[in-house]
C-alpha cells in the first residue's frame, strides 16, 4: 500500500493561518479520498513559513470495483422518460431488467462502476483542494485564476511503495507537480529531489528547515529557558506568542537582548506587551525583583556573528518602541497626580456606554451604588466598594491603555497605588473584569468581588432594560459571558445573596436614569413593563399598579424598587427572565462539573432558587444521592407511587391529599412504611430548615426498603375502598415528603 505525500510551497504564509490551513489540508484530502473509495491508515499535516504538507500513509491502491442497481420508470411508462433513463446510465433497453414493484412491473439496470487508481484519485482530489481551500484572505498573482493565501510557486505530490516513488500526473494552473522542494530561503541552494516522507523530513533538515511547527516551538523554548536559566533569569510563559513565533520561522535561532536600563522601571505589563505586541519578542523576567530585565528574540537564520547584528537591530528598534511607552506612563501619572483617578475618569462623561443606556461615567455611578449595597454580603466595606468602583474604570482615559487596551484595569492599578488608595481598591480595578471567561481566574478579594458583581449585573439588568437579549448564537453584548461570570463569582466565593433583590436595585438605578422613567409615566410604564420583562401587557398592568400603590401608600413616587414592600410572589418579578438567563448559564457550568441537567430542573422549582449557592449545594447533595444504590431505587420507588396515584386521582376525580390513619394498615409492611415515613419527616424538616441537605437526602434515601416492601406486600387498590383510600393518601405523603427535597418528577429514569 502506497504512501502519500504532499508539499504546497508558497510565499510567506501568515502564521495566525498556519494552524487552521494544516487542518484543512488534511480534512479535504483525507475526506475526499474516503469519499472515492480509498481507505489509509494515517495521516499528518504540517507547515512552516513556506509551506503547507500533508502525509498519507497506507493508502490503498485503487478504489474498489463498485455493482449498484438502479430503480428506473415503469414498463408501461412513455418512452421519454425510459429514454431519459437509459441517457443517464448509458445503457441499451435490452441491458435492462423488468420485475414486479408494489405498482407493477418497473425497469432496474445493473450498473458496474470500475476502480480507479489511487493516483488519479489523489489527483482530482488535490486539484479541488487548492482551487477551493477555505483561506481567511487570499490574492491572485500573475496572469492565472488561481487564488492562494501567497503566490503558489510548486507542488509536490508522490505515492511511495516498494517499487520506488511516483509522481502523480497533475498540473494546476500551469503549476506541474513534481517531486522537488525547496529548503531555507537563505541558508540551502538548489532543488531538492525527494522520494518519500521520511526522505522529505530529513533532505528539509540538512537544507535548514524543521517541518513541525510542535518541534519548532520546543526548540525554541528550550534554548530560550536555558539561556535564561543561565543567567538566574526565567522567561514568561506565552503560548500563544510561541505558536505564533514558531510559525514565522524554518530554522529558529534563539538570541537574548538587553532592555535598555531607562526603561526598566516601567510596569512588567507594559514591558510585556508591547514587545509581545509590536516585536513578538518573549520577556525575560527575573524572579527576585518580578522586573522584566531582558527579551528573546527569534532568528530565522544563523549568522557569522552569531546574531550581533541582529540582536542590535533589534535593540534599536525596541528602544523607540519602549520610549513611547516611557512617555505615555510619565504622562498618565502626571494627570493622575495632578487631578486623581476620579478626575481622570471626569472624561468618561463623554463616551458612550450605549445610546439607551447613557455614558461610561453614569454607568459608573450605577456600578457604585450597586457594589455598595452588594458589599456587605461578601464582607466587604460599602465605602470602600464604592469607592473601588468610581475608580476601577477611569484607566479607559489614559493614554496607555488608548496604545494597550488589554492593559485596562492593570494600568488602574498602578495609577491607585500611586496614588495611595488602598490595596484592596487597586486590585480591583483589574480583578473587576474577571473572570473574562470560563478557565480565567475568579476574584476572592471581598472589594473586588463586589465591584465584579456589580459590574456584571449592570450590564445583564441594563441590556435587558433596553430589551437587548441574546438571541439564538448571537450575543452582540457578551451577556451571556458576563452571566457565567456572575455565576462562578457567587459559587466560587460561596455568596449568599438573593440576585432576584440584586437585580431589584439595579433595576432602582435605571428606572431612575432612563428616559421613559419607567413606573414613573403610566402610559409609558405599561408598555416598557411589558417589553423588558417579557410579559402580557395584563402582566404589566398588575406590576405597574403594584409599585404605582405602593409607592402612593410610601407618599414618595421616586421610592426605589429595592424599598418597596412588594409581594412579588403573586406578581411577576421584574427579575425572573434575567434569572432564568442565569439558571440556564448555571446549568451549563454545572454540566462540566458533572451534575445532570435533571438534577438541576429537579432543584430549580424549589424554593430560594434566586440563591445560587443554596442551590447548588442541593444540587450536589441531590445528584450524590442518586449516584447510590439506595437512590436510583428510592426514585423508581417515588415514579411508582407519583404515577399509580396521579393515575387514580384523574380516574377518581378526586384528590387523594388528605392524611392518612394508621389504624387503617393491615400488613406489617404498611405499618413499617408509616413509621419510616414519620422518621423521615422528622429528620428532612429541621435538615432542610438548617440548609443540611446531605441529611435531608439521607433521610430521603432510607424510604427505599420500606417503599419496596410495601409494593411488594400491599395492594394499593383494594376492594376495600376504604383501605384503597387509605393507601392512595399514603402514596400522596410518599409524593409529598420526597417533594420537600426536590421535584423529582422532573428526574430522568
Amino acid at each position: 500500500m502506497p504512501d502519500l505525500l504532499i508539499e504546497l510551497f508558497s510565499e510567506e504564509i501568515p502564521a495566525r493561518m498556519q494552524a487552521a490551513a494544516r487542518e484543512a489540508l488534511k480534512k479535504r484530502v483525507t475526506d475526499g479520498l474516503v469519499d472515492a473509495g480509498l481507505t489509509y491508515a494515517s495521516a499528518a499535516a504540517f507547515s512552516t513559513p513556506r509551506r503547507l504538507a500533508l502525509t498519507v500513509q497506507g493508502l490503498s491502491d485503487a478504489s474498489p470495483t463498485v455493482t449498484e442497481e438502479r430503480k428506473g420508470p415503469r414498463t408501461d411508462a412513455p418512452e421519454q422518460a425510459l429514454d431519459g433513463f437509459l441517457r443517464s446510465t448509458g445503457l441499451t433497453r435490452d441491458q435492462l431488467v423488468a420485475r414486479d414493484d408494489k405498482k407493477g412491473q418497473v425497469w432496474f439496470a445493473r450498473l458496474t462502476v470500475p476502480g480507479r487508481p489511487a493516483a488519479d484519485i489523489v489527483a482530482q482530489v488535490l486539484d479541488d483542494t487548492i482551487r477551493n481551500f477555505p483561506w481567511p484572505k487570499s490574492m491572485r498573482w500573475g496572469a492565472g485564476t488561481l487564488r492562494w493565501v501567497r503566490p503558489l510557486h510548486s507542488i509536490l505530490c508522490i505515492l511511495t511503495d516498494q517499487a520506488g516513488a511516483q509522481v502523480v500526473p497533475l498540473t494546476v494552473d500551469g503549476i506541474v507537480a513534481g517531486n522537488v522542494t525547496q529548503g531555507h530561503r537563505f541558508m540551502s541552494k538548489g532543488a531538492i529531489k525527494v522520494s518519500s516522507f521520511d526522505d522529505y523530513t530529513a533532505k528539509l533538515k540538512k537544507a535548514f528547515v524543521v517541518l513541525d511547527p510542535a518541534e519548532r516551538a520546543d526548540h525554541i523554548w528550550h534554548d530560550a529557558t536555558n539561556m535564561a536559566f543561565a543567567q538566574g533569569l526565567e522567561v514568561v510563559a506565552d503560548d500563544a506568542l510561541l505558536a505564533e513565533v514558531a510559525g514565522l520561522v524554518e530554522w529558529p535561532v534563539v538570541l537574548m537582548g538587553q532592555i535598555g536600563a531607562a526603561f526598566l522601571d516601567l510596569p512588567p505589563e507594559v514591558l510585556q506587551t508591547s514587545m509581545r505586541e509590536h516585536q513578538k519578542f518573549f520577556s525575560v523576567r527575573d524572579p527576585k525583583s518580578g522586573r522584566i530585565v531582558r527579551f528573546v528574540t527569534v532568528a530565522n537564520r544563523e549568522t557569522a556573528d552569531n546574531g550581533a547584528t541582529i540582536l542590535a537591530g533589534n535593540q534599536k528598534v525596541l528602544s523607540a518602541r519602549l520610549s513611547d511607552a516611557a512617555f505615555f506612563w510619565e504622562n498618565d501619572l502626571r494627570t493622575v497626580r495632578a487631578v486623581g483617578l476620579e478626575g481622570m475618569a471626569k472624561g468618561l462623561a463623554d463616551v458612550t456606554f450605549h445610546n439607551k443606556l447613557g455614558s461610561q461615567a453614569e454607568r459608573i455611578e450605577r456600578i457604585a451604588a450597586l457594589a455598595r449595597e452588594i458589599a456587605p454580603l461578601v464582607g466587604a466595606k460599602p465605602d470602600l466598594a464604592a469607592e473601588a468602583a468610581r475608580v476601577a474604570k477611569a484607566d479607559l482615559q489614559s493614554a496607555m491603555v488608548g496604545e494597550f487596551p488589554e492593559l485596562q484595569g492593570i494600568m488602574g492599578g498602578y495609577y491607585a497605588r500611586d496614588r495611595g488608595l488602598s490595596d484592596a481598591v487597586a486590585n480591583a480595578c483589574h480583578a473587576h473584569y474577571q473572570p473574562l471567561g470560563p478557565s480565567d481566574d475568579v476574584p476572592t478579594d471581598p472589594v473586588s468581588v463586589a465591584v465584579a458583581l456589580a459590574d456584571k449585573i449592570d450590564t445583564l439588568t441594563g441590556f435587558w432594560w433596553i430589551n437587548e437579549k441574546p438571541t439564538g448564537s448571537k450575543d452582540p453584548f457578551a451577556l451571556r459571558r458576563a452571566a457565567l461570570g456572575a455565576v462562578r463569582l457567587v459559587l466560587q466565593n460561596g455568596i449568599r445573596i438573593s440576585l432576584l433583590q440584586i437585580f431589584l436595585e439595579a433595576y432602582s438605578a435605571h428606572d431612575a436614569k432612563s428616559s421613559g422613567e419607567l413606573f414613573r409615566e403610566e402610559l409609558d410604564a405599561k408598555a416598557a413593563a411589558a417589553r423588558w420583562l417579557g410579559v402580557s401587557p395584563q402582566e404589566a398592568d398588575r406590576i405597574y399598579d403594584a409599585v404605582y400603590a405602593e409607592r402612593q401608600r410610601l407618599g414618595r413616587i421616586d421610592t426605589s424598587l429595592i424599598d418597596l414592600k412588594i409581594d412579588w410572589s403573586v406578581i411577576p418579578h421584574p427579575g425572573a427572565d434575567l434569572l432564568s438567563f442565569l439558571h440556564d448559564r448555571l446549568k451549563v457550568y454545572l454540566r462540566d462539573q458533572g451534575i445532570r441537567h435533571d438534577v438541576i430542573d429537579a432543584c430549580l422549582v424549589m424554593p430560594n432558587n434566586d440563591d445560587l449557592t443554596l442551590l447548588v449545594a442541593r444540587a450536589t447533595a441531590l445528584n450524590d444521592t442518586l449516584k447510590t444504590e439506595d437512590g436510583t431505587n428510592l426514585l423508581q420507588g417515588f415514579k411508582r407511587a407519583n404515577n399509580i396515584l396521579s393515575a387514580e386521582e384523574a380516574k377518581d376525580g378526586v384528590e387523594y391529599r388528605y392524611g392518612p390513619d394508621v389504624k387503617f394498615a393491615e400488613d406489617p409492611a404498611e405499618k413499617a412504611l408509616f413509621a419510616a415515613l414519620d422518621a423521615a419527616d422528622a429528620t428532612i424538616a429541621p435538615a432542610l430548615k438548617s440548609e443540611d441537605f446531605a441529611a435531608a437526602m439521607g433521610a430521603m434515601a432510607a424510604l427505599r426498603a420500606p417503599i419496596d416492601a410495601f409494593f411488594t406486600a400491599v395492594q394499593v387498590n383494594s376492594d376495600n375502598q376504604i383501605l384503597r383510600r387509605n393507601r392512595l393518601n399514603l402514596l400522596h405523603r410518599i409524593r409529598e415528603t420526597c417533594l420537600q427535597v426536590a421535584d423529582l418528577t422532573r428526574i430522568d429514569g
